[in-house]
Parts: structure tokens; sequence; C-alpha cells
């Protein structure tokens, strides 16, 4: 133990910090990665292909390994299908569990096939909705095969205009199709329903905002969550607000983490506004520390989902989980019960410095504290970097397998 380490202890400890406690809470943390975000991927406009990138399942699971190996928190690895689809899923278990991985949630694609070209679940003809709903019931199938407990499903159906569709039959059709999807769900199953207030469709979304996907996941029943993905708000939307609003009432599942500027940018998560991720995180903390609320927040499925269109995909994931690890590790630092006195007061510049001193506190000393307990090197970035496993990949060549 360095003793800037040490002093950085006391320091804190001076504030009324467990830092037992808070080592406790980080070395249990675990956040998913998407197979997705180690494939080729690019904007509407351009898919860049990168030299190295995995060229089928397998070699993605592999990326993946190397982020857990050296982050120590991503041991599970979430699949999309068909993008993912292969002929034995018993394999895929096996090698991911050679690799101390798991499979995580099964994201079923409902948007690029040609019969979706009006809607998939909400398709006014029948036979494409039924298409739509056998797809996802294969996606229970395959999440039982590997060991999955979560189904993670983003619905890309809308319209472009006014009069294009009927919005309460749409409704109608998409309640139908859930139930027969939630009630093929395993005793151990959940399924999380997304929202996202516009795109591809640029009139309506069917699942526009987290109210409908609360008002859907409700009347399904308590195996179906609402999923935030940071990336799926109109500008300027609070999205902690949110975060607090769903854990109170239990219905939030999980998250899909990245960063957004303009839109659903699918940036690297915390390389625009940090501050925000600290702020989710402030409430998911609180939430865990109240009795009602403490086993909504116990079960809530970390992902990140982000599209790395120029930047190499390993370094990217590592950037985007350790910057998750560091807003983590700041709202562990808030001290809840000077918070509480600050608000039953109305004390609001008390209330609002507890906050942002957290914030505004260096926790590289205790990151790399934490990592060194864990038996990782106290810079994963540089580790893996230094392990030359982004070379040795390079003999993949060009075209690996990302988006189809």
């Amino acid at each position: 133990m360095s003793d800037e380490y040490k002093l950085w202890e006391e320091k804190q400890q001076d504030k009324g910090i467990n830092i037992g406690w808070v080592k406790d809470r980080l070395k249990s943390f675990k956040v998913e990665t998407p197979s997705w975000g180690y494939g080729d991927s690019g904007t509407r406009f351009k898919t860049f292909k990168q030299a190295g990138v995995p060229r089928n399942l397998f070699e993605k699971l592999e990326d993946a390994a190397q982020v857990n190996k050296y982050t120590g928190m991503c041991p599970t690895v979430a699949i999309h299908i068909p993008w993912d689809k292969v002929d034995d899923y018993g394999k895929v278990k096996e090698y991911a569990a050679q690799l101390g991985l798991k499979i995580g949630a099964v994201n079923p694609n409902l948007f690029q096939d040609d019969d979706y070209k009006f809607g998939s679940l909400t398709n006014v003809k029948a036979d494409i909705r039924r298409k739509a709903t056998e797809h996802m019931l294969e996606c229970i199938d395959i999440a039982k095969e590997v060991g999955s407990n979560i189904i993670s499903l983003w619905l890309a159906d809308g319209t472009n205009y006014p009069g294009q569709g009927d919005f309460r039959m749409r409704k109608h059709y998409l309640e139908q199709c859930l139930k027969e999807v939630y009630d093929a769900l395993g005793d151990n199953m959940r399924l999380l329903i997304e929202y996202k207030c516009f795109e591809p469709a640029f009139y309506h979304t069917d699942i526009a905002d987290w109210g409908m996907s609360y008002t859907f996941s409700s009347k399904l029943g308590p195996k179906a969550q609402v999923l935030v993905d940071l990336g799926h708000h109109l500008q300027g939307t609070n999205v902690e607000h949110i975060v607090a609003f769903l854990l109170d009432e239990g219905k939030i599942g999980g998250f899909h983490f990245n960063n957004r500027k303009y839109a659903d940018d699918d940036l690297i998560v915390g390389s625009i506004n940090p501050y925000e991720l600290f702020l989710i995180f402030n409430e998911l903390i609180a939430a865990s520390l109240d009795e009602n609320t403490a086993q909504t927040a116990a079960n809530i499925a970390y992902m990140i989902d982000q599209s790395h269109c120029i930047e190499p995909k390993i370094p990217a994931m590592i950037r985007s989980v350790l910057n998750i690890q560091t807003a983590y590790a700041k709202a562990l630092l808030v001290n809840h019960d000077k918070l509480r006195r600050a608000q039953e007061t109305n004390d609001v510049m008390a209330a609002e410095a507890v906050v942002r001193e957290a914030f505004e506190t260096d926790v590289q000393p205790l990151l790399e504290a934490v990592r060194e307990e864990m038996g990782l090197q106290p810079d994963p970035m540089a580790a893996y970097i230094k392990s030359g496993y982004g070379e040795k990949i390079l003999s993949r060549g060009v075209g690996g397998k990302g988006w189809e």
C-alpha cells in the first residue's frame, strides 16, 4: 500500500466514508460487454473496416476475455441474434467458460430483415408479426441453452409519416406479441424492454419513452422490466430522475451504457457527460441502501451498448469499463447521512456540495489499490497494450463479422 493511498484513505475516513465498504462494492461490481462492440460497426453512412476484428462469435469472446482479464469486472458477454447465430450453442457456452466468461443477455434483431420495413411486432400483416414473435421465442430457447436469464428487447418499429399507421392498433399488436413472449420465459428469466424517442423511424416509435416501456412491462408482469439506454432520450432529459422513479416502482431491470452529444451516438461511456453517469450511480447506490428498493437495485443488469466506429475495439471497450468504474467509485463516496441532513433542513448549498465533492474526488489511488488487491495490474489499459494482444489479432485480417 503506497503512502499516497494511505493519505487518501485517511482523508476519506475523516469525511465519514467507510472505505472497507467502498472497496467491497467495487470488487463485486460487474459490467457486461456486448459481442457487437468487438466487431466492425459504423454510422448510417459508412462502416469502417478494421484489421483484427473478430470473424465469428468465438473470436468476439476471445476479445471480451481480454477486457475481463485486465479490468476484472466483465465476466459476461451479451450476444445478438442472428448476428451471433451458430449451429451449436453448447459449444459457445463451453468455450466462454474456458475463457472465464458466461453468456449474458440475448438480444433479438427485429430491425434488419426486409420483412420488417413497416414494422415487426407492430406490423399490420399477421404473418410478419408471427415471424417476429417466433424469432423472439427462438432467442428464449437460445438463452436457455447458453445459460442466460435475460432477453433484452429494443424495438425499432415506428412510422415516418402521419397517418401511416394506427397508433392504438399497433399498441395492441405489440401487447399481444409480448404477452406470448412473456409466457414463454423461464421462471428465472426476465424480459428487459428498451425505449427510444426516435430513430430509425422519424414520425413516431412504438416504444418512445420510459413511460411506455413501464406500461408494457407492468401489464406483462414481474418478469418484465424497463431497460434504460443513456442515448435514447431527448436532449436535456434528466435520466437520473427516471432511474430513481423506476427504482422506487421496482421496474428498472438494466442499463445500456454509452454516451451521446446530439442523438443516439453510442460513444465511449462517460466521454461526453461523466457527471450524468455519476449522478445515475448516485441514485442507484442510494436505492441500494434503502430496504424498500435494495432488491431492485441488486438485480440491475449493467451492460454496455456502444458503437466503436473509428476507435480500436478492445481499448475503446476497456476505456468505457474504466469510466464506468470511476463514476461508480465516486458515487460510493457520497456521504448519504450528511446529504440527508442537508435535504431535511432545505440546505440547498450543503446538499449540492456533498454530491459535487464526491464527484470532484480523485479516485485513482482507490481504484489502483482495489485492482492490486484483486490481483490485477493498477493500470488496465497500459497492461493490455503491453500484452501485445492487439498486434497478435491483426493476423485475422480485414473484414471481420460485425453489423449485418
